[in-house]
């Protein structure tokens, strides 16, 4: 495990906030497309996954920069995806009544996201 020291909280810190832009910046684009449905999370979501995915496998190797591994997986991508808002979407979801819709949502964004990580992993692999 890595040790809290200024380097890794600076690159966790300005990875985050490019994630964090780059997360309203891409709901701001895709607000529109979904209508009643949440696509601008769930893509979100899914994008990051497979991002953290293909991070996890690029920066793998004992010698990887662990600032840059930081920057890109706890910064931007914890910047980037929206797990808060999907748990706060779904919610609003089933108070509107809309179970279904809630339950295709949580489905597609669950099995989507780890299938995105896996394909960031490999990936990752044969970029190495």
């Amino acid at each position: 495990m890595n040790r809290l020291t200024l380097p890794l909280v600076t690159a966790v810190a300005l990875g985050g906030a490019i994630g964090s832009v780059a997360r309203y910046a891409v709901g701001v684009w895709l607000a529109r497309a979904g209508g009643t449905f949440p696509v601008a999370t769930l893509l979100i979501n899914v994008t990051g996954s497979f991002l953290i995915g293909l991070f996890a496998r690029l920066f793998e190797a004992p010698d990887a920069n662990p600032v840059l591994r930081a920057a890109l997986t706890v910064g931007l991508c914890g910047g980037f995806t929206t797990f808060s808002t999907f748990s706060a979407e779904t919610l609003e979801l089933l108070q509107q009544g809309r179970a279904a819709r809630a339950a295709v949502y949580v489905t597609v964004s669950i099995v989507a996201g780890v299938l995105a990580t896996f394909a960031g992993l490999l990936l990752g692999r044969t970029a190495r």
